[in-house]
């Protein structure tokens, strides 16, 4: 299965948020320009991760957005299939004639177990530790 840069950066705002959860709204502009990514095109991955629960928009001068539960409730899952549809290695896995079906299935079924069991909360805390790993401390 491949992952397009509309379901890897809509990860990555909600992982940001998930980081920020509690701390309040964020804007979206902000996300940005420390992600270095579009606006423009982190505009159009919201409105879907809005209508499905993912996130809320506050709006106004301190307005932003914020995820609409806490972190460790929303999977890395939840948000591809928002943003990419089904998870499925190829089309047509339904069709149990096909000689690879217990092949593709397999695939399919460890990459949703992998989606499914890792939470924001876990991205973001594994984001976290890799970024202390990253400092050198002298002494």
């Amino acid at each position: 299965m491949k992952i397009s840069t509309k379901g890897r950066y809509g990860l990555t705002v909600v992982v940001v948020l998930g980081a920020k959860y509690g701390e309040g709204p964020v804007p979206l502009r902000q996300i940005a320009e420390e992600q270095s990514l579009s606006e423009a095109y982190l505009e159009q991955l919201i409105p879907p991760l809005r209508n499905h629960g993912i996130v809320k928009s506050v709006r106004g001068a301190y307005g932003g957005y914020m995820l609409a539960k806490p972190p460790e409730e929303i999977t890395s899952g939840d948000v591809i299939r928002v943003l990419e549809g089904p998870i499925q290695p190829i089309e047509g896995l339904d069709d149990t004639d096909i000689p690879q079906y217990k092949l593709w299935k397999s695939i399919a079924d460890a990459v949703r177990e992998v989606l499914d069991t890792t939470t924001i909360a876990d991205l973001v805390k594994s984001n976290k530790e890799s970024t202390m790993d990253s400092y050198m401390f002298y002494i």
